[in-house]
């Protein structure tokens, strides 16, 4: 027996719906898939607010999800609002405007249960591993690290670092000059090392994989394909040194040539050296020479959840 659930996963980059019917095991089957680049934690990191205009773009495709979730009949919905609505004095804006819209109000939930979440997600579908994984999930305002065995989650910690936030801080430039690049870098090596310092300080994890955009645009430009294709990325296994050359290949270009990108979403372009770095500084850090990039993320541990 079946039962069809709907997750939202609002974060500071993107909102994103996921349909699905869980099936007797346990199982996710997608229904409805989709993915906007709302930006609702545009500035956030200097102003403390979520701008009116990042309001409105999330309302009309919270507005938008909210009529398929209808047309497929889901039983159950959960949406799950991230770092950008914890970070903001405004968030009340934002949930009165989501009970407006999707009848419910979103779950404004911590960076534990955001790195718990993505964990539950991603190991769902990835191949049994014997040893201990450390997971990463490059977000737009944070990145969650999660170590676990199976789906038992051992350690988790979310830090203030992410794609579109180091990009507002430090990668002003196009192309970002070397001095941007190297402060972007320190940056994000001070919080990795302090996270790693929690999440696996032992250094007990012996598999990496990484979710959600970033890690999956790269394997895509990795892979060379021609579009982006899902099925293609899921799965992928890169080395450190493929890591590190798609992140100088973005660094140096500017935006119009990582736009021009056959896999790049529009809302991507400007952000992804920022996410580019923080994972190829967390490979760096961790010592872990290759990375397993998964499909499957919190959006997946929400729909499950629900």
């Amino acid at each position: 027996m079946t039962r069809r659930v709907a997750g939202i996963d609002c974060g500071t980059n993107s909102i994103r719906l996921l349909i699905a019917d869980v099936d007797a095991e346990g199982r996710l089957h997608d229904v409805v898939r989709r993915m906007e680049v709302v930006r609702l934690g545009e500035g956030v990191d200097q102003t403390g607010r979520l701008s009116e205009a990042a309001l409105e773009r999330t309302r009309a495709a919270l507005a938008d999800y909210t009529a398929q979730i209808r047309e497929h009949g889901a039983e159950a919905i959960r949406m799950v609002a991230t770092s950008a609505s914890r970070d903001a004095q405004n968030a009340g804006d934002f949930k009165a405007m989501v009970e407006s819209v999707l009848g419910q109000a979103p779950e404004v939930i911590t960076g534990d249960e955001e790195a718990r979440l993505s964990f539950t997600g991603a190991v769902a579908t990835l191949p049994p591993h014997e040893g201990q994984r450390l997971l990463i999930d490059i977000g737009g305002g944070s990145t969650e690290f999660v170590r676990g065995t199976g789906a038992d989650v051992a350690a988790a910690i979310s830090v203030d670092v992410g794609c579109v936030r180091m990009t507002e801080r430090h990668l002003h430039s196009d192309p970002p000059s070397p001095g941007e690049i190297d402060a972007a870098v320190a940056d994000i090596t001070a919080v990795a090392d302090k996270a790693l310092a929690v999440a696996d300080a032992d250094r007990e994890a012996t598999e990496l994989v990484a979710v959600a955009g970033t890690a999956t645009t790269i394997a895509a430009i990795s892979l060379d394909l021609d579009a982006y294709d899902p099925d293609a990325i899921d799965g992928t296994r890169l080395t450190y040194a493929e890591v590190a050359r798609v992140a100088a290949d973005l660094a140096a270009a500017d935006h119009a040539a990582r736009l021009a990108i056959p896999v790049m979403h529009p809302g991507r372009a400007d952000v992804i050296v920022g996410g580019a770095l923080v994972l190829r500084t967390v490979m760096e850090r961790s010592g872990i020479d290759a990375v397993l990039i998964s499909e499957h993320d919190i959006l997946d541990g929400i729909a499950l959840s629900a």
